[in-house]
C-alpha cells in the first residue's frame, strides 16, 4: 500500500521585473520582522524575565504596521510575515529544548532570501501559480511533474546568492512501495573513496570542490580587485556565487543518485554515527571532509529509508570498525590514517576500508537484532579480556561473517 507523505518539489522560475521587485520587498520585510521580533523577545527576557509567545509577537506586528515609520510592512502580503514569526517561535522551541543554539539575526548577505506562503496567500489553478500581491502567474520551469491531482499546501519562494529564483511546492504524495529484499550493506565513509561498501565496492569521491578550485580561485581574485560598493564588485560576487552553486548542485545530484541506489538495492543499510563537526576541526582534512558531505548523505538515507520501507541502522561512533579484525575479533592498538592495509596476528591481511565496512555491517545487524547500540565499554574487566573485545564479541555473537 502506498505511503502518504508530505513532499516538497523545487523548481526554478524566472520572475518579471514587477514580480522580482515585489518579492524582493517581501524578502526584506520578512527579514526585518524576524529580527525585530527577536530583539523584542530578547529584551523582554533579559530586561523583564518575561517570555513572549507567538500571539504576543503577532499582536506587536499589527501595532508596528500602524506606525508611520513601519507602515511599509502593510504593503506586502501579511502571510509571509506571520510565517516568519512562526519560524522564530520554532527556533525558540528548539533552543529551550536544547536542540539548537539561541536564535540569531538574519543577515542580508549571509541568510538565504525566502518567503513562505500558505494556502490563503496564493492561487493554484490549472497548474499555474499566482502569489499574493502579484498580477501574473510565475514562469516556472517544470523540470518534473507534480503528483497527479496534487495541490500545494505551502509555497516557499527563495533567491540564492547567485541570483537564481526558486519555488518549492509542498504537496501530499503517495510513495509507491518497493519490493522487499534480503540484502544488507555496511558503509564506511572516507575521503579517497566517498564510501566503501561491505561488498568490497568502493565509490570514488568526485571531489567537486577540488575540480572547480582553479575556477573558483580565479573569480575570487577578480572579486578582491573590485572597489567595495561598486556595480562591478556585485557582478564579480555573482560570478563567485555561481561557481559555488555549480559545486553544490553537482554534489547534491551525485549524493541523491548514490543514496537512491543504496536504498533500492538493500533492505538494511548500516552506517556510523560520525561526529562531522568535530572532524572539521582537523585543519588538514576540513576542506576535504566538507566536500565529501557525509551529513547530507546520511540525511538522504534517513528519509529515503523511511519512504521505501527500508531499515537504517546507525552504530555508535566509538565502535572500533577499522581496528577490529573481522576474522578473529582482535582489536589493534593503533592504526594511523596513512595505513590502508594491515595484517592481523591471525595472519589475515585486511584492506582498512573494506574491513571497516564489513565490521560496521556485522555490528549493525547485531544491534538491529538485539535492539541496542554497539559501543565499547571502558569499565574494568573481570575476565582478563579487553573490554572492547568483550563488547565486540557480544555484539557479533551468532552473526555470520559477511
Amino acid at each position: 500500500m502506498a505511503q502518504k507523505v508530505k513532499r516538497a518539489f523545487k523548481y526554478r522560475f524566472y520572475p518579471t521585473g514587477e514580480q522580482a521587485a515585489e518579492l524582493s520587498r517581501t524578502f526584506g520585510c520578512v527579514r526585518f520582522v524576524y529580527n525585530k521580533a527577536l530583539e523584542e523577545r530578547t529584551r523582554a527576557w533579559y530586561g523583564e524575565q518575561r517570555r513572549m509567545s507567538y500571539a504576543q509577537s503577532s499582536a506587536a506586528l499589527t501595532e508596528w504596521k500602524k506606525t508611520e515609520e513601519l507602515a511599509f510592512l502593510a504593503e506586502v502580503s501579511s502571510v509571509p510575515l506571520q510565517q516568519a514569526l512562526r519560524h522564530l517561535q520554532s527556533a525558540f522551541g528548539n533552543f529551550f529544548a536544547k536542540r539548537a543554539k539561541y536564535p540569531r539575526h538574519k543577515s542580508r548577505k549571509r541568510s538565504r532570501a525566502s518567503a513562505e506562503y500558505t494556502r490563503s496567500a496564493f492561487t493554484w489553478r490549472d497548474g499555474r501559480l499566482t502569489l499574493a500581491k502579484t498580477a501574473e502567474p510565475l514562469d516556472i520551469r517544470w523540470s518534473r511533474p507534480l503528483p497527479e491531482g496534487a495541490e500545494p499546501t505551502t509555497v516557499t519562494v527563495s533567491r540564492d546568492s547567485a541570483g537564481r529564483w526558486f519555488v518549492s511546492l509542498l504537496c501530499e504524495d503517495a510513495i509507491a512501495p518497493v519490493p522487499a529484499r534480503n540484502t544488507a550493506v555496511g558503509l564506511d565513509a572516507g575521503i579517497t573513496s566517498l564510501v566503501t561498501l561491505s561488498t568490497g565496492e568502493k565509490i570514488a569521491n568526485p571531489r567537486h570542490e577540488r575540480r572547480d578550485r582553479a575556477r573558483l580561485a580565479k573569480v575570487q581574485r577578480e572579486l578582491s580587485r573590485k572597489v567595495k560598493g561598486s556595480a562591478n564588485r556585485e557582478k564579480s560576487r555573482r560570478k563567485v556565487a555561481r561557481v559555488h552553486a555549480r559545486i553544490t548542485d553537482r554534489r547534491r545530484d551525485f549524493l541523491h543518485q548514490l543514496s537512491t541506489r543504496l536504498v533500492r538495492e538493500n533492505q538494511t543499510v548500516v552506517i556510523e554515527d560520525l561526529a562531522v563537526r568535530n572532524l572539521l576541526k582537523n585543519g588538514r582534512l576540513a576542506r576535504a571532509i566538507s566536500d565529501a558531505a557525509w551529513t547530507d548523505l546520511r540525511m538522504m538515507l534517513e528519509y529515503k529509508c523511511a519512504w521505501y520501507g527500508r531499515e537504517l541502522v546507525v552504530i555508535d561512533r566509538w565502535f572500533p570498525s577499522s581496528k577490529l579484525c573481522g576474522t578473529c575479533g582482535t582489536v589493534r592498538g593503533k592504526l594511523p590514517l596513512n595505513v590502508r592495509e594491515w595484517t592481523c596476528d591471525c595472519g589475515v591481511t585486511h584492506d582498512r576500508d573494506v574491513n571497516a565496512a564489513c565490521n560496521i555491517l556485522t555490528a549493525g545487524l547485531a544491534a538491529s537484532a538485539c535492539g541496542d547500540g554497539v559501543r565499547p565499554q571502558r569499565e574494568s574487566s573481570r575476565t582478563g579480556q579487553s573490554s572492547v573485545k568483550q563488547e565486540t564479541q557480544r555484539a557479533t555473537a551468532g552473526i555470520p561473517r559477511l
